[in-house]
């Protein structure tokens, strides 16, 4: 590779990760904005705007529940890891992590849904947070980008305890939304991979078809 087409490379790279910062940033924003006003009014948000299992006409909520948490410790525990898996999330393509994003939101919002206590209200980002947490891992072994395999394995490992929070452990924690978000951010490395145009072989010289000879 000539050392222009690199330079190129790295400096659409680092454009796509100002981006990728910036939208980080300004989610965060929205997140504590909201919080802010769901504070002042009592945490009247969370029935209005949390997922209630199976409840039709909770559906709607599976978008808005990320956005709302149960209170301060609750945003502040998110926050960090959101920022963090968020941003390398990313950093590749902001189209591209907003079609992740989607498809995260809808497999942890659906499976809290159908598997989470009728009697709940689930609202919060973890789902979200687990979502990127497993694009992440596998995000390099789809894309066969070393740098991103090494990144997957660095956070799987610095992270590892996380992985806790995918089972059943606290009636006051949605594992139900860790774990599907989890599965949606995997299912998302595999949709959203680069495809790669598969290199076509030259022709051996040694096989090639003669014309038929039709004296």
């Amino acid at each position: 590779m000539s050392e222009e087409p690199a330079r190129s490379e790295a400096e659409l790279m680092i454009a796509e990760a100002k981006k990728a910062l910036w939208v980080m940033v300004g989610l965060l924003a929205v997140m504590w904005l909201v919080q802010v006003v769901n504070a002042v009014g009592g945490y009247d948000l969370n029935p209005e705007f949390g997922i209630q299992p199976r409840d039709p006409t909770s559906l709607p909520e599976i978008f808005s529940a990320p956005f709302v948490h149960g209170n301060w410790m609750h945003i502040e525990a998110n926050s960090g890891p959101l920022f963090v898996f968020g941003f390398l999330a990313a950093y590749r393509g902001v189209k591209k992590w907003l079609g992740v994003s989607v498809l995260i939101i809808v497999a942890s919002g659906l499976g809290v849904w159908f598997t989470s206590p009728s009697d709940s209200v689930t609202v919060g980002a973890s789902g979200l947070v687990f979502g990127y947490f497993g694009y992440i891992i596998v995000r390099g072994l789809f894309d066969r980008h070393p740098i991103d395999i090494v990144i997957g394995l660095v956070m799987a490992l610095c992270f590892a305890y996380t992985f806790a929070s995918l089972l059943p452990t606290d009636e006051r924690v949605s594992w139900q939304g860790h774990l599907f978000g989890f599965a949606g951010g995997i299912i998302g490395g595999w949709i959203f991979r680069d495809r790669r145009p598969k290199a076509v072989a030259a022709p051996d010289a040694a096989t090639t078809l003669l014309p038929k000879d039709l004296s």
